[in-house]
């Protein structure tokens, strides 16, 4: 008796007439590659990953531009503090103004200045809104 593979397939035995003239069946057991339910698994699990790389880029551009605005307002804090060192130190009083940013976001400033003997304490707070109120504060002392 003939020994018969571990594998099974069906093929035609055709000749020059294109009539089919008999065939076989061989069973395929030990085949080396992916079922479709395989596939399919690992496609979802490939989806679920990407879905999570695609959350995390927004979180990551949220915080890079809380990041610029936090920035731009540092940067206007530090400019009226030093508008107000190069001023005389007699003129030097609170008030408020209105900035724009290169992003378009509307900073607002308030500088307050306490005098405390021959000492000058100013406290700038900048205000923006960015999906929230958002504020920092600088706080520098003036001698005279």
């Amino acid at each position: 008796m003939p020994e018969i593979p571990d594998w099974y397939s069906f093929c035609f035995i055709h000749g020059n007439d294109n009539q089919f003239h008999g065939g076989a069946i061989l069973r395929l057991t030990n085949s080396k590659g992916f079922t479709l339910i395989e596939v399919l698994i690992a496609l979802v699990i490939l989806s679920v990953s990407l879905l999570a790389l695609a959350s995390l880029t927004v979180v990551t551009t949220k915080n890079n531009s809380f990041g610029s605005h936090m920035t731009e307002a540092a940067t206007f804090a530090q400019d009226k503090l030093e508008e107000l060192r190069a001023i005389r130190w007699n003129q030097v009083g609170s008030s408020n103004d209105k900035k724009t940013g290169s992003t378009g976001i509307a900073y607002s400033r308030n500088w307050n200045v306490n005098q405390s003997g021959s000492l000058k304490t100013i406290t700038i707070s900048v205000n923006w809104d960015d999906q929230g109120n958002r504020s920092m504060s600088l706080v520098s002392v003036l001698s005279q």
